[in-house]
């Protein structure tokens, strides 16, 4: 359930967002379900073999998100059908203009100005892009993947983040002990966890503030106070 894939990891650069949360006491519960997960991920990779990532870290900015991905036409005007990712519609609608292009660095995507939107079917959006007028040339975009410069996603509140935000952070204790960099993260149902690796081998920390002391996207750097027993038996 929790094994890491190509399309799994797809996701830290989509429009997920983070919110840290309370856990009055994190410790009896946090720790059996980290470790659960670090079985399950590394289950049936063969010993010895380095767990693979597709990116050079750490992300620099500009970066484009993954909103979407065009999935076809509605009706005869040239609006798009449009399968939202992330957690919701919202920077889908509320931006001016968006990029459509085969991949999140595309050199040739293409920026439309956004016309119009509105809901769609279940997990879709219609949208009125410019200079596409007629039902042949909107189906001839089905499949390219919507895109948005970061800098230009809808502001988040405090102890709000981007999943991309975080991706390739370092992350050190308040102790000064490096632990590694953020190579991606995992939604398990009620809270995300980090995946921290570095020369502890693979550390999970889950995004509670008793944890996650200071997040610096300037820098790239987030900085922990692990509760006891999170970084024993580190794999």
């Amino acid at each position: 359930m929790f094994r890491s894939s190509t399309r799994d990891r797809r996701l830290n650069f989509q429009a997920h967002r983070l919110r840290l949360f309370l856990l009055p006491n994190p410790a009896p519960f946090a720790l059996p379900v980290l470790r659960a997960l670090a079985r399950r991920t590394l289950a049936g990779a063969p010993p010895g073999r380095p767990i693979n990532f597709p990116w050079t870290f750490p992300v620099a900015d500009p970066l484009r998100v993954e909103l979407g991905c065009v999935v076809g036409a509605h009706a005869l005007a040239g609006e798009v059908r449009v399968r939202w990712f992330g957690d919701g519609p919202d920077n889908l609608l509320g931006s001016p203009f968006l990029f459509l292009g085969q991949s999140r660095d595309d050199p040739s995507a293409r920026r439309y100005a956004v016309l119009g939107g509105g809901s769609g079917r279940g997990g879709e959006v219609r949208l009125s892009l410019e200079g596409v007028v007629d039902r042949t040339a909107a189906e001839s975009l089905r499949g390219s993947l919507v895109l948005l410069d970061s800098a230009d996603l809808e502001p988040l509140g405090e102890d709000e983040f981007y999943w991309h935000e975080l991706v390739g952070c370092t992350v050190e204790t308040e102790a000064h002990e490096q632990l590694g960099t953020v190579r991606e993260i995992w939604h398990t149902g009620s809270h995300d966890v980090l995946v921290v690796i570095g020369e502890r081998g693979q550390v999970l920390v889950p995004t509670v503030r008793e944890i996650m002391k200071r997040v610096d996207r300037a820098e790239g750097r987030i900085v922990i106070d692990p509760i006891p027993g999170l970084l024993e038996g580190s794999d």
